[in-house]
């Protein structure tokens, strides 16, 4: 049987921390690479592996890739904090592992995301599927200062349980997760030569609303779905306003 890494990436995830650990208690081997925690993370994560490490931050991409490169598994599940395999899921990669198909270099997974303990149902969240799980040396992320993605050498299957993926604590932490990655993104907008403008800032913004609340039926979540309607409508302004500081030399 093929054996399997868990590899997570934190920063300050006393919160998250020990439900994700607890979910991949049945791996073979956890690796956890810090990047300057100043909470009980490092002290948390060491009650799971001793294969925990610090690492100056060098971006989402480069932060991956350097960790994948500490694991020694024939295969790598790239997890972060605030996400939990399923035993459903698990039981499905045991299985998978056991008898892996020949020339598969990785596999999807479908994800449940929840604002607090409430299911996304709809709004573009569900059915939301990332590359996760790959064989060892056949993987790496791309490039990217933010939205980085798993690309592998090899065809590709998509598994059918879910990792549920915590993502948003409260309206607090959505927005300072915000400032973050709309800087992130404004940053590689700015770097691939885009430009905008006021009216396509708000265009922007709008339309995202539009399509999240009601052709993505976001409506359908209730209260949840319109906030999340809400804010992420409000960081595509945002990461827009960024950009065009940037293109000023503001």
């Amino acid at each position: 049987m093929s054996t399997l890494s868990a590899v997570i990436i934190t920063r300050n995830e006393e919160e998250n921390l020990p439900a994700c650990l607890d979910s991949l208690a049945w791996v073979d081997e956890i690796v956890v690479v810090d990047s300057g925690s100043t909470d009980r993370t490092l002290e948390i994560a060491r009650r799971y592996t001793d294969k925990v490490y610090s690492r100056t931050w060098t971006g989402y991409a480069d932060q991956r890739n350097a960790a994948h490169d500490l694991a020694s598994g024939d295969w790598i599940l790239s997890l972060d904090a605030d996400e939990r395999v399923s035993p459903e899921l698990a039981e499905e990669i045991k299985q998978l592992l056991s008898q892996p198909e020949a020339g598969i270099a990785g596999c999807y997974l479908p994800y449940k995301v929840y604002y607090q303990d409430k299911w996304l149902r709809h709004g573009g969240f569900y059915p939301e599927k990332h590359l996760r799980l790959f064989r060892r040396g056949r993987g790496k992320y791309g490039d990217r200062a933010v939205h980085e993605a798993l690309q592998v050498n090899g065809p590709t299957l998509t598994l059918t349980h879910h990792v549920h993926h915590y993502t948003y604590r409260s309206v607090g932490d959505y927005l300072e997760r915000m400032e973050r990655y709309a800087d992130l993104s404004a940053r590689e907008y700015f770097r691939q030569g885009r430009t905008t403008g006021p009216l396509r800032m708000t265009g922007h913004a709008a339309f995202n609303f539009f399509k999240m609340y009601f052709l993505q039926l976001g409506f359908l979540d209730g209260y949840e779905g319109f906030l999340m309607a809400v804010l992420y409508s409000f960081y595509t302004f945002t990461k827009y306003a960024k950009l065009r500081e940037l293109t000023h030399g503001r």
